[in-house]
């Protein structure tokens, strides 16, 4: 380990002790003035030169940069490029939200590169709690289809950037993110939105440079990297879904090869059995699965991932309207959101009347779009919450999903505030409706197309 010692947690974090010289007292740890990672633990701070670094910096001062650091290819040589076109002490933050790798790994290697600190949180929790769970309360679908799982996890990773340097007295934040995407803007408009006094620097907007040209960049400046065999897709992933884009995927009449998917079976190889589960609700979150329940909606959304991947649901393949005005074509996998979802709509189906039903579609696009392009820490976003919070009150109850073959089908429903009266819908024997009402109302209703058609009849 690089300038400490590993330390047992309780937690099941991995902890690293500072070295002596540079230990800070515990109020100079503490992030409990960031609302946004209470509960996460810091798991890495510590200059990888203690002498050296110090004795620079009493040569100079320089101004720090908080950096948006994954680890890959284009963040790493990003420290040193931020550090030699800029003049900054960078400072690395990884953030966990549920995707793959070592995040130990991570910010031994910013450190190694350069960094003068490394951060690292597991804020998957605090993604699923204050992002995934409005998002799913609202239905949120892009274009009908888009679970947004990378466009809502963007405002969190800007949320904790924006604290680290409010708390280091960092003067910029940079991101690696290139100026075709989607991504420059959430990070920047977010940022913007929380500290606008805060100036913001994309490496990778100002320094075009291709993946040949960063692996060379590297080895001329000793960055330690890992060079994997290189991937024919654009990925991201987090606990919400996955995205997949780029290659032969950009021919939007090919389909999709085998090796898009990661998450997801072919349906076709899927069990010939179909599974059902219990899907439990309380006031519009998901809070138990079958039998247990009362489980955390972390373990809840990982549970129904693996379950949905075995039987090749949560697929998605559709052309999408970027924010920059550029039409593309993503492959999703987001089975437990799809899955969700749908489950969640239903429910909302049998306990909301038609009017509040209806007028909450209307916003839940708008919300979509809202989230898409960037702007969750908008007024209006907050504003349609309340409304949509408002409209979970009564959505408790219990729904059944069949997944089979790619499909993941409602069956069943129920809730102790439901609106559905079998003596009102039933044909059979205990039928309660007033049939003879319904020539009145007939009338009643159809009163206005008579007086039109009186009124204005063509001759």
């Amino acid at each position: 380990m690089i300038g400490g010692e590993e330390a047992n947690d309780t937690s099941g974090a991995v902890h690293i002790t500072p070295t002596p010289a540079l230990c800070l007292s515990e109020n100079e740890h503490s992030l409990r003035t960031m609302s946004v990672v209470r509960r996460l633990r810091l798991i890495y701070m510590v200059a990888s030169s203690p002498q050296i670094h110090m004795a620079a910096r009493a040569k100079k001062v320089r101004d720090k940069v908080v950096l948006a650091y994954s680890g890959g290819l284009d963040t790493s040589v990003a420290i040193r490029w931020l550090q030699q076109n800029y003049d900054l002490d960078v400072i690395a933050v990884s953030i966990n939200v549920g995707q793959p790798g070592d995040l130990q790994e991570a910010v031994d290697r910013a450190m190694q590169i350069g960094a003068v600190q490394a951060y690292a949180f597991n804020a998957t929790d605090d993604f699923v709690k204050d992002y995934v769970g409005p998002s799913l309360k609202a239905n949120a679908l892009y274009m009908g289809s888009y679970p947004l799982a990378t466009a809502i996890a963007r405002p969190l990773i800007a949320k904790i950037m924006v604290d680290i340097a409010k708390k280091e007295g960092a003067k910029y934040i940079a991101h690696g993110c290139t100026a075709k995407g989607n991504d420059q803007v959430r990070f920047d408009v977010s940022i913007a939105a929380l500290a606008p006094d805060i100036k913001i620097i994309a490496p990778m907007r100002e320094w075009v440079m291709t993946r040949e040209d960063e692996i060379e960049y590297a080895r001329q400046n000793d960055i330690p990297i890992k060079v994997k065999k290189e991937c024919p897709y654009s990925t991201d992933e987090n606990i919400w879904g996955r995205s997949c884009e780029c290659g032969i995927l950009e021919d939007a009449m090919e389909e999709p090869p085998r090796d898009a998917y990661e998450w997801t079976v072919d349906p076709s190889e899927a069990p010939d059995e179909p599974e059902y589960v219990d899907i439990h609700f309380r006031k519009g979150m998901p809070v138990g699965l079958n039998k247990t329940k009362r489980m955390a909606m972390t373990e809840i959304v990982k549970r129904l991932n693996d379950l949905g991947g075995k039987h090749g649901c949560g697929r998605v393949d559709h052309i999408e309207d970027r924010l920059v005005g550029i039409k593309s074509r993503e492959i999703y996998e987001c089975p437990a959101a799809l899955i969700l979802i749908d489950a969640h709509k239903d429910l909302e189906k049998l306990v909301l009347t038609k009017d509040t039903f209806s007028f909450k579609r209307s916003v839940e696009q708008r919300y979509s779009e809202l989230c898409y392009d960037g702007l969750w820490f908008s007024p209006l976003r907050e504003a349609m919450d309340a409304f949509i919070d408002k409209t979970q009150e009564f959505i408790d109850g219990t729904v059944r999903v069949k997944l089979y073959k790619g499909n993941a089908i409602v069956v069943g429903r129920s809730s102790p505030h439901s609106l559905y009266d079998t003596g009102l819908a039933t044909y059979a024997e205990g039928d309660r409706f007033d049939h003879k009402s319904a020539e009145g109302f007939i009338y009643v209703w159809g009163l206005p197309l008579r007086s039109v058609a009186k009124a204005q009849k063509k001759k």
